[in-house]
């Protein structure tokens, strides 16, 4: 327990931090020490980062696209256009005569759909539905339309459906995205995108080498009816089919059968009935059940139904070889999704339906004659041929644009192509002659060598700043009271005046400006030197006549655009070279490698961001100083304690005295009042 000058009167808080502040005068120079090793560090660190701001540069002045930059022109870009690339040689070209433009091969189909122009189909309803809407019509099969998605445990794996398939003829088969044929003969010997169906059995063959380990096949088919069952978690009220356009079905509750019984006047809506009652309705079109009461908790619901459907073939021949795909549509799909369906298909295709003319097309994606013994694109199928009237359509454009170049007569598939880096765009027909002529892009090269300079000259810059700043021996860093006594402003510049020449003359930063500076003056010799460029000079690059700006560069803009213009190889290898020797590799090279090792250096002394503090050698110093630090403290709290122990004593010892004086003053006092 602490006494506070009660007996003396003193102030003892005031005299033990008087005597304290004497004793953390060495705890302040520590804290101080640690300061400007931070601050020494983030200097480091600072640097770092403009010398990998520097590395970039040179890791993108190595690339040759910076010095075969390339520009192309064409004499009617209202004819022909042109893009370049750096692979591009310095070239000519002449393209005359072009006949005809790639186009689209476009499959329109043999006129409207609908049987009645003043009453048309509507593309957002079930198809089903609108049957006798159609012209044709559809013949709509019976059955339960499912789907599977199996992953194959082995090469050439039979993938095993597990169902018995009632339409082979309606199958959508594909291994990782790809359409198969569907073969139902056993003895055919299969090509690669056809699969042999078992139908009774559900089994999936395939081509040796077609099915690897992995692969995933998908599977849409028909089977005679399905089945669904569940048992209720809750009280229900209505239940939803997986499947929609209902044929017939059969739904068990608790063991009592119910069908579908009469109409109830609502569109797709009909009794749903044991033959003598009605416990709800079912919409056929949307499979979907509604109870008059509810069916309780623990119930158990099986129903078996089979669907309205209809299948159709679309294929395709195109860059990527002939596609497939069968369709098999359920009766409540719209015409709006069956064109999205067929659209969205990797068939290389898409389907449209224009409500006002009431006809659709089907459009190849991509321009070009892929198939030129026949018609690109293939449909089969009585839904898609008749109800959609696409056996009767027309096929017109997938075509080639045709044209002469450079005296050759040529097609491509596509009116965009490339050739030798050049990518051409021909955008109409004509019989004159387009030149389009490929030159080297000096302007652009100028850039990327200007920007690099700017960035070098910002490196130097920065580090002679730091090599060469004044250092204040009298500015220490500023401790707690001091900062007490000065305005912000006045501890801003006490503290710029504090950080000032840490680095000066810092051997890593002046080993790095000597060897950067070593490698940018050094001679470029090699093979594709002799008799081009072997130093800076010839290009019109070197050092300021300032002596003070510590070797920055500067560039004589007339000397370095002929340069480029005249050799831009030459330009290319005095930077970019490689070489087995120093004196063999190019400028950006030679530097790569300095300025790695520069970072290293300080990386080994400063440490990155992301460090801990035994990583570095300051950081270990810091380490270091963190601990004596602690240690100092403790002695220091020990010594507070000890000073407050002797006060409290004092104090207690001036109590007891201060009580025997009282006492004996009183008693004194007492025996004086007796002799009166």
């Amino acid at each position: 327990m602490r006494i506070n000058g009660m007996a003396s009167g003193m102030d003892i808080d005031q005299m033990v931090r008087d005597l304290m502040k004497a004793e953390s005068m060495p705890l302040q120079r520590m804290e101080q020490e640690k300061q400007v090793l931070e601050w020494k560090r983030d200097d480091y660190r600072e640097m770092n980062t403009l010398m990998l701001d520097f590395r970039s540069q040179l890791t993108d002045m190595r690339m040759s696209t910076n010095y075969r930059a390339r520009q192309v022109t064409s004499s009617d870009e209202s004819k022909v256009t042109a893009t370049v690339s750096s692979s591009a040689s310095e070239s000519s070209y002449d393209i005359s005569n072009v006949t005809q433009l790639a186009s689209a091969a476009t499959l329109k189909n043999g006129g409207a759909i609908s049987a009645d122009s003043t009453d048309k189909i509507d593309a957002s309803k079930s198809l089903f539905s609108q049957d006798g809407k159609l012209a044709a019509g559809v013949t709509w099969k019976q059955g339960a339309i499912k789907d599977q998605n199996i992953t194959a445990e082995a090469d050439n794996e039979v993938i095993q459906l597990g169902d018995a398939v009632s339409d082979t003829g309606a199958m959508d088969i594909q291994v990782n995205g790809k359409g198969f044929k569907v073969i139902t003969d056993q003895n055919t010997t299969l090509a690669d995108d056809e699969v042999y169906v078992n139908g009774t059995t559900g089994d999936l063959t395939f081509a040796d080498g077609v099915v690897k380990q992995g692969d995933t096949i998908s599977a849409e088919y028909v089977t005679a009816d399905r089945t669904e069952t569940k048992t209720l978690e809750s009280d229900i009220t209505s239940y939803q089919l997986d499947g929609g356009s209902i044929n017939s079905l059969n739904v068990d509750i608790d063991g009592t059968s119910y069908t579908i019984g009469n109409t109830t006047g609502n569109e797709n809506e009909y009794e749903l009935t044991d033959g003598t009652n009605s416990i709800g309705t079912i919409n056929t079109n949307t499979g979907k059940l509604n109870f008059d009461n509810a069916v309780t908790s623990g119930s158990a619901i099986s129903a078996t139904y089979d669907q309205n459907y209809a299948s159709f073939d679309v294929g395709a021949h195109t860059s990527d070889g002939e596609t497939y795909q069968n369709f098999v549509i359920s009766g409540n799909e719209t015409l709006n999704g069956l064109t999205s369906k067929v659209s969205n298909a990797d068939l290389g295709v898409s389907m449209m339906y224009d409500s006002f003319s009431d006809q659709l097309t089907l459009t190849r994606t991509e321009t070009g004659d892929y198939n030129t013994s026949g018609t690109e694109i293939m449909t089969n199928g009585d839904f898609i041929n008749n109800a959609l009237k696409f056996g009767t359509g027309t096929e017109t454009g997938g075509k080639n644009a045709q044209f002469t170049i450079n005296g050759l007569d040529t097609e491509r598939e596509k009116n965009t192509f490339e050739i030798d880096g050049v990518t051409f765009n021909i955008k109409q027909t004509f019989t004159d002659s387009v030149s389009t002529n490929v030159s080297n892009d000096t302007e652009a090269v100028y850039e990327n060598i200007t920007e690099f300079v700017d960035t070098y000259n910002t490196l130097i810059d920065a580090v002679n700043s730091k090599v060469y700043e004044e250092h204040h021996r009298d500015y220490k860093p500023l401790t707690d009271e001091q900062r007490e006594s000065l305005s912000d402003t006045q501890q801003e510049d006490w503290t710029d005046m504090a950080k000032s020449g840490l680095l000066r003359r810092d051997s890593i930063l002046q080993g790095a400006l000597s060897d950067i500076r070593s490698d940018f003056y050094a001679s470029v010799n090699n093979d594709d030197s002799v008799n081009s460029f072997s130093h800076l000079s010839d290009l019109g690059i070197t050092t300021t006549s300032d002596y003070m700006s510590g070797g920055k560069l500067e560039i004589d803009d007339k000397k370095l655009r002929e340069a480029i213009e005249s050799d831009p190889d030459g330009v290319q290898n005095i930077f970019s070279s490689d070489g087995d020797t120093y004196e063999e590799q190019g400028i950006t090279t030679r530097l790569f490698d300095t300025v790695n090792s520069s970072m290293d250096r300080i990386y080994e002394r400063a440490g990155r961001a992301t460090a801990t503090e035994s990583q570095y050698t300051i950081g270990r110093n810091l380490t270091d100083i963190e601990d004596q630090i602690t240690r100092f403290e403790d002695r220091l709290q020990q010594k507070e304690d000890r000073y407050y122990s002797q006060f409290t004593a004092m104090e207690q010892a001036m109590q007891r005295y201060n009580s025997q004086a009282q006492y004996m003053q009183q008693a004194l006092g007492g025996m004086g009042g007796g002799g009166m």
